[in-house]
């Protein structure tokens, strides 16, 4: 009751701010950082909660984004259809994937999702209805809603998509699935022999976690107004989806959370006073502390320090 109490204020707390006068640019940054809070919350659902280290979050989030471009060019959809149709057809491909990948264990699992963004981004760059290589200027719609701006309306819409995604993430945690992804990560023979449908809720996971991502990307062109490939299947995403959770802990719900707005804030910090340029070199140097000095991440320490104290 107090977590679902908690996202309803937090609602409150995104349109509060989302109707302020506050700067522009802050609702820029903190797109972002919303974005990464999907991000990272989906990927954990798969590789924290299971084990399954998945570097194809690329993939995923530009099939939201392109799925989106498509609906916006074909029947000028509304930002509500192309989020909804760019969750579907990622969730589709994480069903896809995982039926072929999931049989394979450990690096080899890695390597298969990481040919997924390169085959999917060599099938984009030859699709010229999306604008091909050379990418796709577009027009945001003049409607807002109740927003003085579309940045304010979209930082609404991934402020609600990120707490959903939250949500998600805690319900699949406490539930029946999740127990099963933990045995999985724990040792998957073991879990089947226990009984567990290993395969089944590796699926399920695996569709979920691509579901979200696509949700993260769908919105995206329109923030941008601009949409090319080499950009949306940028690698990077994989890194900082595989880093906040290791930098917040992969082991709970909250984890991805704290280390999504550690590490987004740190970075839009480092992008205005700094470069852009030195974005993956920021998320190399945490992620380089963390696994050394707290494998287990903020929540470790946090627990490490509660048991100091007592």
């Amino acid at each position: 009751m107090k977590f679902w109490l908690s996202c309803a204020v937090m609602t409150l707390v995104v349109f509060a701010l989302a109707m302020s006068g506050i700067n522009e640019y802050l609702f820029f940054a903190g797109f972002v950082i919303l974005q990464f809070i999907i991000l990272a919350t989906a990927w954990n659902i798969l590789g924290g909660y299971a084990g399954y280290v998945n570097f194809g979050v690329p993939a995923f989030v530009a099939v939201g984004a392109y799925t989106a471009v498509v609906l916006f060019k074909a029947i000028q959809a509304p930002l509500i259809v192309q989020i909804i149709g760019g969750g579907i057809l990622a969730g589709a491909l994480g069903l896809g994937v995982g039926l072929l990948t999931l049989k394979l264990r450990g690096i080899f699992f890695s390597i298969a999702t990481v040919a997924v963004v390169f085959i999917l981004e060599t099938v984009v760059m030859n699709w010229r209805y999306v604008g091909g290589a050379t990418g796709l200027q577009l027009t945001r719609p003049t409607d807002f809603w109740i927003f003085d701006s579309y940045t304010r309306m979209l930082f609404f819409v991934m402020g609600l998509l990120a707490i959903g995604a939250v949500a998600i993430a805690r319900y699949i945690q406490d539930s029946y699935l999740g127990q099963g992804l933990r045995a999985v990560r724990d040792s998957e023979e073991a879990a089947e022999c226990s009984g567990v449908p290993t395969l089944k809720i590796k699926l399920i996971a695996c569709t979920v976690s691509g579901a979200l991502m696509g949700i993260a990307g769908a919105p995206m062109p329109m923030y941008l107004s601009y949409i090319e490939p080499t950009s949306t299947f940028n690698l990077s995403y994989s890194i900082s989806a595989l880093g906040m959770p290791i930098i917040g802990g992969t082991s709970h719900w909250l984890g991805p959370l704290i280390g999504a707005i550690l590490l987004g804030t740190i970075q839009q910090v480092v992008t205005v006073t700094i470069s852009s340029e030195l974005n993956v070199l920021v998320v190399g140097v945490l992620l380089v502390l963390f696994v050394v000095l707290a494998p287990e991440g903020v929540l470790g320490l946090v627990k490490k320090w509660k048991q100091s104290s007592k």
